[in-house]
C-alpha cells in the first residue's frame, strides 16, 4: 500500500472530475454515514460533488484545486479559495479512507498553504463529530475560532466548528 512518499501533488484536470467525484463520494459516505444517514449522505455528494460544481471549482478565480497522486490512484483531493486579502477558505480535504493517517492530506494541507503563502490566514469548516478531522487539523496548528449551523452551505442545517491558522508574523 501506497503511503505519501509515493504521492505527489498537482493541479486538478478537467480529466479528473470523474475519479475525485468518486473519491468524494467514497470518502463521505465513509466519513458521514453513521452520523447523517446513508440517503443524506448520498444526496449531499449528488449536490456538492456533482462534476458541474466540480468543473465551477476548477475554474474559479483565486483558487487552487490539487489531487494527490501516485500515477495509479488519486488518494486524496484538496480545494482552498482566497475569499479576502486576508483569508483563504479551505472548502475540502479529503481522503480516500485506505490512504488516511499516511501523510496524504499533510502533503494536500502543505500545498494548500504554500499557494496561498501571502494570505495571513487559512480557514474551515468541519462537522463537530467528525473526531478525525478536529485533530488532524488541530496537530497542524488550527484552532477553533467559531461554529455554523450550516456548513458547506447556506441551507445545510449541517453544525460544524469553525477552525483558522493565523499564520501572519
Amino acid at each position: 500500500m501506497s503511503d505519501s512518499s509515493s504521492m505527489w501533488v498537482r493541479t486538478a484536470a478537467k480529466k479528473d472530475l470523474v475519479i475525485i467525484q468518486g473519491l468524494l463520494a467514497e470518502t463521505w459516505h465513509a466519513t458521514y454515514d453513521n452520523i447523517y444517514g446513508r440517503d443524506r449522505v448520498s444526496e449531499i455528494t449528488r449536490d456538492w460533488h456533482s462534476l458541474d460544481a466540480l468543473e465551477k471549482q476548477l475554474n474559479a478565480p483565486k483558487s487552487e484545486f490539487l489531487v494527490a497522486d501516485d500515477g495509479n490512484i488519486i488518494a486524496g483531493m484538496a480545494y482552498g479559495r482566497q475569499i479576502s486579502d486576508s483569508e483563504v477558505k479551505l472548502a475540502q480535504l479529503y481522503v480516500l479512507p485506505e490512504f488516511q493517517g499516511r501523510g496524504v492530506g499533510a502533503l494536500l494541507l502543505d500545498e494548500i498553504e504554500q499557494s496561498f503563502f501571502e494570505v495571513p490566514t487559512i480557514s474551515l469548516e468541519v462537522e463537530e463529530k467528525n473526531t478525525g478531522a478536529l485533530a488532524f487539523y488541530s496537530k497542524r496548528g488550527f484552532i477553533q475560532t467559531g461554529s455554523t449551523d450550516n456548513c458547506g452551505k447556506n441551507d445545510s442545517a449541517i453544525a460544524a466548528i469553525i477552525m483558522s491558522k493565523n499564520r501572519a508574523a
